[in-house]
């Protein structure tokens, strides 16, 4: 008795289904491709010793102002942020940008004082109260049109980016109230 065409066939044949059936559900499963990460921030790195000069100055400067004023007690040195919130909290802004159609979506970086009464939820330690500390707060491109809705060079803002008041600011920074022997040391 001989064996049709299509029964010789079928082991291949469901085994060629069953391979396309795996390929395409592994390849539904992987991950979207990342965007490519600029490289434009090395430019502007320095070195850790040129990074002690800027802090060198400001304790010689504005810390001791800072210092004098609070009766010798000083201030905050330095603020923390994890790596992780910084990666999420870019995201949200970049996110939040393209969903509005922002352009050149940043950071700008503002320096703050927790009041003494400010509520202790909204800071990452009660202690806080009373020392300075910085929040971050997304920008956009400031473009400023005509009437008939284009843009001139001319008409750009001196300030090229603005606020986006419209997205949340990031706080809750650990900070070092220093200790009260020396504020000169960089660790």
């Amino acid at each position: 008795m001989k064996t049709p065409f299509l029964f010789k066939n079928l082991s291949a044949l469901l085994a060629v289904l069953i391979l396309s059936f795996c390929m395409l559900s592994c390849t539904r499963c992987s991950e979207p491709p990342k965007e490519p990460v600029s490289d434009s921030y090395k430019k502007k790195l320095i070195s850790y010793r040129e990074g002690r000069i800027l802090y060198d100055e400001y304790s010689r400067t504005n810390n001791a102002i800072l210092t004098k004023y609070r009766n010798g007690e000083p201030d905050s040195r330095w603020y923390w942020f994890s790596v992780e919130d910084m990666e999420g909290y870019l995201k949200y802004v970049k996110e939040t940008a393209k969903k509005q159609h922002l352009k050149n979506p940043g950071i700008r970086i503002y320096m703050g004082k927790y009041p003494q009464n400010h509520p202790k939820s909204k800071m990452a330690k009660p202690e806080y109260a009373g020392y300075q500390t910085i929040f971050l707060v997304p920008t956009a491109q400031n473009l400023k049109r005509d009437t008939t809705g284009t843009m001139s060079r001319a008409m750009r803002s001196t300030d090229e980016n603005i606020n986006v008041r419209e997205m949340e600011v990031l706080n809750m920074t650990n900070l070092a109230p220093p200790p009260k022997v020396s504020t000169a040391d960089m660790p």
